[in-house]
């Protein structure tokens, strides 16, 4: 309701004589004097702005009052102007053709992208009479959302960016914005540019849906794999997709399926990595990317960008480089966050190498430590064994035994049948949850065998992962330590995550030298050389001089 009073003020201002179409669902509750008033002011100042950037700021409002459960549940995040029009300049970089593309937002929101769409529409078509130029627009832009609210909203600032057309012509605005549930809805490949900023998160489908959509499904479903599947079907040959979407399709495991029916049906064009955290989707906390795909496009490499966001309205795009995918596109895509990772990327795409060459795999700490909140203990004692948590892996590589945060105990008792949360092999430790903005990404430790052997074996908390020897390791745990927390291989891992987790599946995609050139790291770490010449020693490998 208060949105929609701030509307009907602004479009008294902005475009006299206008009269919006009704909302798509009936308002609920009433606003008391003072807010209603207060609403009216708020849509009577947003007539001073641009009447693009008024729009933009009317139809935020809608979402920066719902409740966050809501707004979760929704996916009913705010799209800062800068990155929809950052998103609508790579489809231009990709060839679209304004004056006759049609254009579709699967989950249009508050309509950021569709108000941006009409009005490149419109200056295509500069020149031509009012009522084609709204035909047109009517005939080749839409909308589909689910929230009936957010739809009214958006259909209302279509109407007022375009009532100087539909007082020109005698014409309304013609409806754009569909409500309906896009999973829903019968696609067929019509549009030359599918567009949006598609809800993401972990939904739960009926059995027809993931039926469905199973070709892009991994293990759980996740909204925006779904919405990448639905823009693929309606998009046709040749046609565009640009999406907004959290860094973690490019590496997480459950978007193992969805990059190779990418790769497949639409290979990226171009990537863009937002730098810019703060007032940029405050309330999300991944990171986010601009991705451009084209339909039927032959596999190669495409352009990486790393993105300024100065302000809402404001963004420069500074080239990364180029980069490939790899030969299994379902593994993580190694692609640069930043321009001095691009000859980085060059040498680490030539190594073949995994942890799994080496002679190891990974797999998090077995204990869950609040389902065994019993058997925890707080002082050592016999048929004790040390709980390993997070904390005893130093920010500079070391193993330190303790347990020091609030709810740590040092010590676990194991009960019949809880053999299998016992370690008694060594292996490298590697915290699981470490964030882009931290000094390092990959905080790993060797777990001594001498620590495991005078205890009879430890407990691994769940917050760690363990590299562990598969059979007949080829290169010992202490060099594996060394080269997990080299700077050259955490940059490495930095152009693989896309979230705050390290993952035992992003783990085992880095890319490693071959045995035969390890050997020589293997040497400096038995010797007992400084940290400084085994990152040398790496930098060399990786293609760097020094």
């Amino acid at each position: 309701m208060f949105a929609r009073t701030a509307m009907e003020a602004y479009a008294a201002e902005a475009a006299p004589g206008l009269i919006l179409s009704r909302p798509f669902a009936a308002l609920q509750g009433a606003l008391d004097a003072t807010t209603h008033q207060l609403a009216q002011s708020i849509g009577q100042e947003a007539a001073a702005l641009p009447v693009l950037e008024g729009c933009h700021f009317l139809t935020s409002l809608y979402t920066a009052l719902l409740p966050g459960r809501e707004r979760s549940a929704l996916g009913a995040f705010y799209t800062p102007p800068a990155l929809a029009q950052r998103l609508l300049q790579l489809a231009d970089e990709g060839g679209l053709d304004w004056s006759s593309a049609r254009v579709l937002d699967p989950a249009s929101g508050g309509g950021a992208f569709l108000l941006e769409a009409a009005l490149r529409m419109r200056q295509a078509l500069d020149g031509s009479e009012p009522a084609f130029i709204l035909a047109q627009i009517g005939a080749r832009l839409s909308g589909f959302e689910l929230d009936p609210h957010a739809a009214g909203l958006s259909q209302a600032a279509l109407e007022i960016m375009l009532s100087d057309l539909s007082a020109a012509s005698g014409r309304m605005v013609p409806v754009i914005v569909k409500v309906c549930d896009t999973l829903e809805e019968t696609p067929g490949p019509q549009f030359d540019l599918v567009i949006g900023n598609p809800p993401y998160g972990r939904v739960t489908l009926t059995p027809a849906q993931r039926s469905r959509y199973a070709r892009g499904l991994y293990g759980h479903a996740n909204l925006y794999g779904v919405f990448t599947d639905i823009a693929l079907r309606w998009t046709r040959a040749g046609g565009l997709i640009a999406y907004l979407t959290p860094t973690s399709v490019l590496g997480g495991q459950y978007y193992t399926a969805l990059r190779r029916l990418l790769a497949a049906e639409a290979p990226p064009v171009a990537i863009d990595f937002v730098h810019a955290r703060r007032g940029v989707f405050e309330d999300v906390l991944q990171e986010t990317l601009l991705a451009l795909y084209r339909k039927g496009g032959k596999p190669g490499r495409f352009q990486v960008h790393h993105l300024d966001v100065e302000s809402e309205r404001e963004a420069r795009p500074v080239r990364n480089g180029t980069v490939g995918l790899p030969g299994d596109a379902g593994a993580p895509w190694l692609v640069p966050r930043e321009p001095a990772h691009a000859r980085l990327i060059s040498a680490a795409e030539g190594m073949t190498a995994r942890l799994a060459d080496w002679g190891y795999g990974v797999s998090t700490g077995p204990l869950v430590w609040n389902r065994f909140k019993s058997q925890l203990r707080g002082r050592g004692a016999k048929g004790l064994h040390p709980l390993i948590w997070a904390e005893a892996v130093t920010a500079d590589g070391r193993f330190v035994f303790r347990a020091e945060k609030k709810n740590h105990a040092p010590y676990f008792r194991t009960e019949p049948g809880d053999g299998w949360l016992v370690v008694d092999q060594p292996c490298v430790l590697v915290q699981r949850t470490t964030a882009k903005e931290q000094l390092r990404r990959l905080i790993a430790a060797e777990l001594p065998q001498s620590f495991i052997d005078a205890h009879g074996g430890v407990v691994v908390e769940n917050h760690l992962n363990m590299v562990r020897a598969i059979g007949e390791p080829k290169v010992t745990p202490a060099t594996v330590a060394a080269v997990l927390n080299s700077d050259v291989v955490d940059q490495i891992f930095r152009c693989i995550s896309g979230s705050v987790a390290v993952s035992a599946f992003e783990l085992e995609a880095v890319p490693l030298p071959p045995l035969s050139a390890i050997m020589q790291v293997e040497t400096l770490v038995a010797g007992g050389a400084a940290r400084a010449a085994i990152e040398k020693a790496l930098r060399n490998l990786y293609g760097f001089d020094a």
